[in-house]
């Protein structure tokens, strides 16, 4: 059946936004963006879309992820709450898994605590540690280029804040160029399930928008950050 429309008894149907506001919920799309996918419906000169993925109408994405980055993507129904999710003032955690050319130095690690003058903007002060190449990583479509005589290494960044490219500025600016970039989690929705170009709906009660918060420190701690890839403390 068309994604847009719920079945009701008598063969009769409703179209899925007025369903879920009937039932007092927002609707929640958790998607698991592919590399080279925009973070939009329209406008694209060709290039994959959110429409070539989530065929559901009047949902829109609550902040965007790079065409070169993969991972969660959250949409919504909600004009509230897609705001609220965005805006780095509600301190929503937003947990990235992050390949770096280069083994980083204390010192680099510091700084991106810290906060990196990106001559445009400062960073704010975040949580980023070094981790173990994740476990039961998909891989990339294309892949990521290497060079033969230079290590890589991953590290997590939680960041409550999202700037255009944000973490790949940070990690050239200290000396680590990023090679490849994962949202794995926005607050404690995760990409527990998802395979790249999989999505699930979830209903959220209108009336938690305001309690919507993780601690960052923690953020790596929520609910299935780290049930399909497990990154040691």
């Amino acid at each position: 059946r068309h994604a847009g429309l719920f079945p009701l008894p008598g063969g009769t149907t409703l179209l899925q936004p007025v369903r879920w506001w009937l039932s007092g919920l927002s609707q929640l799309i958790l998607f698991n963006k592919p590399h080279g996918v925009l973070t939009q419906f329209s406008g694209s000169d060709g290039r994959p879309t959110l429409a070539d993925y989530i065929r559901i109408p009047n949902v829109y994405a609550a902040g965007r992820l790079d065409a070169d980055s993969e991972g969660l993507v959250v949409l919504t129904d909600d004009g509230r709450l897609q705001a609220r999710i965005a805006d780095p003032h509600h301190k929503l955690g937003k947990v990235y898994l992050v390949q770096v050319e280069g083994l980083p130095t204390d010192a680099a690690m510091q700084q991106l605590m810290a906060g990196v003058d990106l001559g445009d903007f400062l960073t704010r002060p975040c949580q980023v540690r070094k981790i173990p190449e994740p476990e039961g990583l998909w891989v990339r479509t294309p892949p990521v280029r290497y060079r033969a005589a230079i290590p890589t290494s991953w590290l997590e960044v939680v960041l409550r804040e999202g700037k255009n490219r944000q973490v790949r500025r940070m990690t050239a600016h200290v000396g680590f160029p990023t090679l490849r970039l994962i949202r794995w989690a926005v607050g404690d929705w995760t990409l527990m399930g998802l395979a790249p170009g999989e999505w699930r709906e979830l209903g959220m009660p209108r009336f938690l928008h305001m309690k919507l918060n993780v601690n960052a420190h923690n953020a790596s701690k929520n609910r299935g950050v780290n049930s399909i890839l497990p990154i040691p403390k």
